[in-house]
């Protein structure tokens, strides 16, 4: 009990950070009061499971390839205005959901999430690069838990509600309750007044190619970076999965329910995640190890999905699988923070979500062109299995590797030992 009530200080004692954190809520929310709804009504509307892995890809995708240039634009603009401009830019592009009607208009939901992703794209690498700057460094790591713990929040509540409302009412009331997040969201993003990134001291911002160039250059010179920012993918990589739910639930009988479920669980393990591997990134010893078995346990967990005939067992592992995942994310994420500057932060964390994203977007793609030919158990497997021989892979490589450092680096100080 003591843990959790000083861990909750973090939000009490911090404001700025409360504010951002909520506002990360709202926006994760509205991705999931999007996507349930929209992935069953796709579904009903075309009896095919490609809009939905449409819908999905194109979501990860169009992040992949804008990461670059919006984490530049991190590092470079407000990124209090930057998170605001992109809650207000998500809110128009969810008008066009309200036209998803027939067969002939679905085509317009993998539209409307696309340009949402646009939106995304600016938002996120504003945000996370902006975390360390809110808090002080001895709250940083708990304050990671947090953020981390947020997008599996609002899986679980995105994803339940999200399903309530569209089987009660119409998905259209679920895209409704999407816009007032967005707003709210936008309202939080404004009253941060805290600085969300260091004084650059008077120097000249590089243009946009030559400052991305140079967040390569600084990531392929330093393998510890270079390892952080490559250790995302492994659950990217096997995450085509998500585009079988639908299907993985009609083959047990229990359709949108189950679907809504499947997502559900999938948001807890997320949510729970980071707050169990809070305790690893303070071990310093521990996080490489950590990583490697956090990507390990997720790849075996839809192992054994691909295995079991018994609905409950398959969301128990779904569940461990992205607590595993969600694990993996918060303490990849505080171990670049903790090692990369203020005016780099920005655009490696870009390269970071865009390599995710890619590895995403490229399953999701890849499932969704064999939905429709391969056995969905062997689909399922073979998902689990590429994600554990990447962390096998991926430990080997970085065995040698010493632990990344511990407090945020200076603006200004670009270490160059390794």
């Amino acid at each position: 009990m003591c843990h959790v009530r000083a861990a909750l200080s973090v939000l009490t004692r911090n404001p700025d950070f409360r504010r951002l954190f909520l506002a990360q809520l709202a926006v994760f929310g509205a991705d999931w009061f999007i996507f349930i709804p929209l992935l069953v009504r796709l579904n009903e509307l075309t009896g095919s499971g490609l809009w939905g892995a449409l819908v999905l890809a194109a979501d990860t995708g169009i992040n992949a390839l804008l990461l670059p240039f919006t984490g530049t634009v991190a590092d470079r603009l407000d990124r209090k205005k930057i998170m605001v401009v992109a809650n207000v830019t998500g809110i128009a592009t969810i008008g066009l959901l309200f036209a998803v009607r027939s067969p002939g208009t679905a085509w317009l939901g993998p539209a409307a999430v696309a340009a949402f992703a646009v939106a995304k794209a600016f938002y996120t690498p504003a945000a996370s690069a902006a975390l360390p700057n809110l808090v002080p460094t001895e709250d940083l790591a708990t304050a990671n838990a947090f953020a981390g713990s947020a997008y599996g929040t609002m899986a679980v509540v995105g994803s339940s509600l999200g399903g309530v409302l569209a089987a009660a009412f119409s998905p259209y009331v679920a895209y409704l309750v999407t816009t007032g997040a967005l707003v709210g969201a936008a309202v939080l993003g404004w009253r941060i007044r805290t600085p969300m990134q260091a004084d650059r001291g008077g120097v000249a911002a590089a243009r946009t190619w030559s400052a991305i160039g140079e967040g390569l250059r600084y990531i392929g010179r330093r393998p510890r970076v270079l390892a952080l920012v490559t250790v995302k993918s492994a659950a990217g990589m096997g995450n085509g999965v998500l585009a079988l739910f639908p299907l993985l639930a009609v083959s047990f009988g229990v359709g949108p329910l189950g679907t809504g479920l499947l997502f559900a669980v999938r948001g807890l393990g997320a949510l729970t995640g980071p707050l169990v591997m809070r305790r690893v990134v303070q071990h310093r010893g521990w996080l490489m190890p950590g990583l490697a078995v956090s990507m390990a346990a997720w790849g075996l967990a839809y192992l054994g999905v691909a295995l079991v005939y018994w609905f409950p067992a398959v969301l128990a592992l779904v569940v461990l699988a992205h607590l595993a995942g969600g694990g993996n994310w918060a303490m990849s994420s505080y171990a670049l923070q903790t090692e990369v500057p203020d005016e780099l932060r920005g655009r490696v964390f870009a390269t970071d979500i865009m390599l995710a994203t890619l590895a995403v977007s490229v399953s999701q793609l890849i499932i969704g062109g064999l939905v429709d030919a391969v056995d969905l158990r062997v689909l399922v497997g073979a998902c689990g299995a590429v994600t554990l021989l990447y962390s096998i892979g991926w430990r080997i490589a970085t065995a040698r590797l010493p632990v990344p450092q511990v407090g945020p680096v200076p603006a200004g100080q670009l270490s160059t030992t390794e």
